[in-house]
């Protein structure tokens, strides 16, 4: 695979986890690469220091993806420092909070869907002009997750909610943007060992997580990679579009 060398891409919650891996992996490739975090300064700077020592080219933009104002800023900075953006992998987002039905709010049920889904599309909704003006397409890889097939976790249902409407939007794009040589698809990591977790789960439903899990392991963000590699490179995929990639260890197999 060699295709991807000399490329551009922006990776939305890149600072940690699953987006710093697929920073790296994508650098590692040959690719610029536009870091983007919100609050985890810190972290994005050491995605960068270590893209760029290992010979790499990367910088990091800041911007809250629950603001509409900011993404085009984040989206309009990355094209002007690149050049282009050739793809899109949306990966910023969180549940939030764990809650049960009778706890939520409508404030939290805008806050989950604005940050999980709406920002998904509001980047889209930036980057698929840039693609269509250079005639020569590109790839958006949105991340939904196994829950949006399975429900998720305790209190997680608006994530999981969120996360299904991601996947659906994936092949609802995938369809409207194939005219342009965009390709849309998805990666649905399962239960994968990130600040997510960390946040969000205690030991003990991670403990039952990976009762569940056919190969008895929760997986790690590097697992992920190889996945938004495959469906960024047109080399190896340029035949696939609007497509799901399960990454679950076996825990749900459609």
């Amino acid at each position: 695979m060699n295709d991807l060398n000399g490329k551009t891409v922006l990776v939305t919650g890149a600072s940690t986890g699953i987006g710093a891996a697929v920073a790296r992996a994508f650098a590692a490739q040959g690719m610029r690469v536009a870091v983007h975090y919100n609050s985890s300064v810190d972290a994005a700077s050491q995605v960068v220091t270590d893209i760029t020592a290992a010979g790499g080219s990367a910088f990091a933009v800041q911007g809250d993806v629950r603001d509409s104002a900011a993404i085009r800023r984040v989206v309009q900075e990355t094209h002007t420092r690149l050049g282009s953006i050739d793809v899109l992998v949306n990966n910023a987002g969180g549940l939030v909070q764990r809650v049960p039905i009778g706890e939520m709010s409508d404030e939290l049920f805008d806050e989950v869907l604005h940050l999980n889904a709406r920002s998904a599309l509001a980047f889209c909704r930036e980057v698929v002009p840039l693609m269509r003006a250079t005639g020569k397409g590109g790839s958006i890889i949105n991340v939904s997750s196994v829950a949006a097939r399975h429900g998720g976790g305790p209190g997680a249902y608006l994530y999981a909610g969120a996360k299904g409407f991601v996947s659906t939007a994936t092949r609802g794009l995938a369809k409207e943007l194939v005219a342009d040589k965009i390709r849309v698809n998805a990666v649905a990591p399962g239960v994968i060992q990130t600040p997510f977790h960390d946040r969000y789960s205690t030991p003990q439903m991670l403990d039952s997580f990976r009762a569940s899990i056919p190969m008895g392991r929760v997986g790690t963000p590097e697992e992920c990679v190889g996945a938004f590699l495959y469906l960024a490179s047109e080399q190896l995929s340029g035949y696939v579009t609007g497509q799901i990639l399960e990454i679950n260890g076996g825990q749900y197999m459609p």
